[in-house]
């Protein structure tokens, strides 16, 4: 009906702005938001405004962002990328909202022109990263809910559940885990189909608590970048560029990708061809949230996964970074709990996690039944 709103709206604003951007007075921020709500869009402007933020607001819809792509050439990509950088200079925190009726939209656009809109618009992604306070979430749809084998009213019950849960309570139990994983050197993945080694020596590790990505629940860090030697076989789903990928096996000698396989070898390769950086790893990290059980090929949540690990080709962060640089950043995750086929990690040769549980004991309060 007009003029009402959905309670759990002003609850999730309220967490974006106050907790994951920490918005203050005098700050300006872009609200990117793609296919969700008017009424939403209202709540983080009004929630903004009473901090005594100014909010700029971008409204887009995943069609017409698959028609951008599909007529893209370098001139008008480059033209998108002055204006846009020009706009993410002038604020200080980024809040991206990501609806979409269709995970696929973008499945038939050229690749060369997703690759060229991508490469050229590089350096706004790297600004926004690394000179704003940002956070990126999803936004509920059926199409979301399908994905996760979910009616639409359960699946935005859990959503909301799991967006706005207590960050605070991760971020403390977070912090063993950010100290091994910063002392660390020798990596080791073991399970069905994967034998992995690399280095994570002096590279450091970030935990993510809600201020970067909503759902949250990760600590990544990044392998040396020559260092990765062996084969990792990922058992969930993914979707990259519009194409969905199954039973990736990704083959490494020293840190690059010398063969790749998947239901779709060709396009895999196409992706991991994009630039020379795209084929060495950019990141490395454990997923833990108590909530996210299961892939629905939307990696804001996939990467978050109780018992999961997620591993990168491509683009590194400055933070935890080993310097690789592509246009290319591809989660890939891989589930260790028993029903998935389990696995084991060990820093150092210490197991840390046994079939998706944490075993030192300064890390059990990151398994599931102690973090809900």
């Amino acid at each position: 009906m007009p003029g009402m709103t959905d309670p759990r709206y002003p609850k999730l604003a309220r967490l974006l702005i106050s907790y994951s951007t920490a918005l203050k007075k005098g700050d300006r921020i872009l609200l990117d938001l793609i296919d969700v709500p008017d009424e939403f869009g209202v709540e983080l402007m009004r929630a903004a405004r009473r901090v005594g933020a100014t909010p700029l607001v971008e409204v887009r819809h995943t069609r017409i962002n698959r028609e951008i792509t599909l007529g893209t050439n370098a001139e008008h990509a480059a033209l998108v990328r002055e204006i846009e950088l020009f706009r993410m200079k002038k604020v200080q925190a980024y809040i991206a909202v990501r609806g979409s009726l269709n995970a696929n939209e973008g499945a038939d656009v050229p690749s060369e022109r997703q690759s060229l809109y991508a490469r050229t618009l590089r350096p706004l992604l790297n600004y926004r990263v690394n000179k704003t306070r940002w956070v990126v979430l999803r936004w509920p749809s059926p199409s979301m809910a399908q994905a996760a084998s979910m009616s639409t009213e359960a699946f935005e019950d859990f959503y909301f559940a799991v967006c706005s849960m207590d960050y605070r309570k991760m971020a403390r139990a977070m912090v063993p885990l950010h100290r091994r994983m910063t002392r660390a050197d020798r990596v080791e993945l073991k399970g069905p189909g994967t034998d992995l080694t690399f280095s994570i020596k002096g590279i450091g590790a970030v935990p993510c608590v809600g201020l970067r990505n909503i759902p949250d629940g990760e600590v990544f860090s990044c392998p040396v970048k020559t260092s990765v030697n062996g084969v990792i076989q990922f058992n969930t789903p993914t979707v990259y560029a519009g194409t969905r990928f199954e039973n990736v096996r990704l083959q490494f000698r020293d840190g690059r990708v010398v063969e790749a396989t998947s239901n779709n070898n060709r396009r895999l390769n196409e992706i991991l061809d994009t630039d020379a950086g795209a084929r060495y790893v950019g990141e490395f990290a454990l997923g833990f949230n108590p909530h996210i059980l299961n892939p629905m090929c939307d990696i804001l949540f996939d990467e978050k996964i109780a018992g999961s690990l997620h591993f990168t080709p491509g683009q590194a962060y400055q933070e935890a970074g080993n310097g690789n640089r592509s246009a290319v950043h591809w989660d890939m995750v891989l589930i260790q709990r028993p029903e998935w086929g389990g696995g084991e990690i060990r820093f150092d040769g210490e197991l840390i996690r046994k079939d998706g549980l944490f075993v030192p004991r300064d890390l059990q309060a990151l398994n599931p039944k102690r973090l809900r």
